[in-house]
């Protein structure tokens, strides 16, 4: 089996290397063939790097890296007349002190880009057009590939006037690319998100957005067809020796790494989730565990958002994804462009949201616990609710319950209704990695929560009292409310044994009582 490329994004490096490689070359060939200006969003570790440093090394004719890849033939050819390459990576700029810094730094990077001594300019959007020019009056029309053309934004993304800041500097750098167009061969731009005002959707009218794209939706990512392909040998090693079948295994695969849509059809895997589990050989969280983009983190302990489960099939309108001013940035549209959110289907007018994936749920389970309800050893809680529940053992479940209510800032209790209560609940398991039920709708009605051990199914209903003398009270209109609506209804004669429960939250004394339903 080839090794894999485990946190390698420079294609030189992959093919040099010989890592196992997912040909996308095809793809980009169409893109050069069909136009010169793109744009593509993506959200993080998806392969955009790779992307670019593809077309890096397919537009400078390196065609020893290329054998045995569908653009062989006419990477070959190019080689006979390489086009020059000025790749930048906008990553590499951290916010800047005022616009001096800024535009030293902009100079620095250009001249690492560029690979050569530069002449700097006070302005770097001079630096980078006598650049441009420079390196057209020496090879020829110019490639230019720029990476994560937002991050300096995103990162001050909770602080709308440095964010704007952050635009204002940046504007007049991009539109130098509409004044130098006729220096430029080939134009690509990667990012996270779509920003107005910008100066690369303003200024560049030209520029084609592809991120929805339903002929270039699987331009990075791994499809089911890529999946099987290329890692066959992977799933029949892992198979072996947790002596699971196959299917079951490809199951388990696609239930947590795959779902990620951007057209509402087409489906991928994600490339590091995915690389990562076929290297560990074990189901985890490597998406939370790779770290949450600093924007959507910041974003969130400032302006907060709305229960996870609020935005499970949300509906949008087909421009949702359009530029969108920094100020009027909506919670839904940051968690799809971070890759919290995904697309489901496109009915009309009308794209439907949801998360793709069990993993990605998890995860914002686990930022929703850190960052919102701000729990304290939120995975090991987890962990200890879940061992409980295995064990059937109620008594230490509310106990670890309260413990979490117990540990949330005073402040954060103020205005909590019962759906809050059930979604920490539903937090801590989720941010734990189990697999949990929620609002599972039956003839009558639907129940709060539903979770199978493997011993047992659970049935849980949630209530709430302000204060300790309505505990009892709130306990018989649950226990009412199951039995009338039948919520065990849809587990009963599986096999199992089946637990039903009311949890009583107390608002005066932050606990959790629990009362069993005969």
């Amino acid at each position: 089996m080839q090794e894999l490329p485990i946190g390698v994004h420079d294609f030189f490096m992959i093919r040099g290397d010989n890592l196992l490689y997912v040909d996308k070359t095809r793809r980009l060939l169409d893109l050069i063939e069909r136009g010169r200006r793109y744009f593509l969003a993506r959200p993080r570790r998806f392969g955009k790097s790779l992307t670019l440093t593809t077309l890096e090394a397919m537009f400078l004719g390196k065609a020893s890296y290329f054998r045995g890849l569908e653009a062989e033939k006419w990477v070959s050819e190019h080689a006979q007349s390489p086009s020059p390459v000025l790749r930048i990576d906008m990553s590499l700029l951290s916010t800047p002190k005022d616009e001096r810094e800024f535009h030293d730094a902009m100079n620095q990077i250009l001249q690492f880009s560029a690979d050569r001594p530069l002449a700097f300019e006070k302005d770097c959007s001079l630096t980078f057009a006598n650049l441009i020019r420079k390196i057209y009056q020496e090879s020829g029309s110019v490639v230019v590939l720029i990476d994560e053309y937002d991050s300096l934004i995103l990162a001050n993304i909770d602080d709308t006037s440095c964010a704007n800041s952050m635009r204002l500097l940046l504007c007049p750098f991009y539109m130098t690319l509409k004044a130098l167009d006729r220096y430029l061969r080939f134009v690509f731009i990667t990012g996270i998100s779509k920003f107005s005002k910008v100066g690369v959707f303003s200024a560049m009218n030209n520029l084609q957005d592809i991120s929805l794209s339903e002929k270039y939706v699987d331009i990075v990512g791994y499809t089911q067809q890529e999946l099987e392909m290329n890692f066959s040998e992977y799933i029949q090693s892992i198979a072996a020796k947790k002596s699971w079948t196959q299917f079951s295994l490809s199951d388990t695969i696609k239930m947590y790494y795959d779902g990620f849509s951007f057209d509402g059809k087409t489906r991928v895997y994600n490339p590091y989730s995915l690389l990562t589990f076929f290297s560990s050989g074990e189901i985890a969280n490597y998406w939370y565990e790779s770290g949450s983009p600093t924007f959507i983190v910041n974003w969130m302990r400032k302006n907060g958002i709305d229960a996870p489960d609020e935005y499970s099939g949300i509906e949008v309108g087909l421009d949702f994804t359009s530029s969108f001013e920094i100020e009027n940035a909506k919670p839904y549209n940051l968690l799809y462009q971070s890759g919290y959110l995904t697309l489901r289907k496109k009915e009309g007018n009308l794209y439907t949201l949801d998360y793709p994936n069990k993993e990605v749920l998890d995860s914002l389970s686990a930022l929703y616990l850190e960052c919102v309800y701000r729990v304290s050893s939120f995975a090991s809680l987890g962990a200890d609710l879940w061992r409980a529940l295995l064990s059937c053992d109620l008594t230490r479940l509310v106990a670890l319950f309260s413990q979490a209510l117990s540990s949330i800032p005073y402040e954060d209790f103020k205005n909590r209704d019962e759906y809050w209560y059930r979604s920490l609940f539903l937090m801590l398991l989720r941010g734990a990695g189990i697999l949990v039920f929620f609002e599972v709708h039956c003839a009558k009605g639907r129940s709060d929560l539903i979770l199978v051990t493997g011993k047992a199914y659970y049935v849980f209903e949630f209530k709430r009292s302000p204060n300790a003398a309505g505990v009892e009270r709130a306990a018989r209109l649950g226990t009412r409310q199951i039995r009338a609506r039948d919520y065990a209804g849809i587990v009963v004669n599986r096999g199992l044994p089946c637990v039903m429960a009311v949890l009583v939250a107390c608002d005066c004394d932050r606990t959790v009582s629990l009362h069993t339903v005969e």
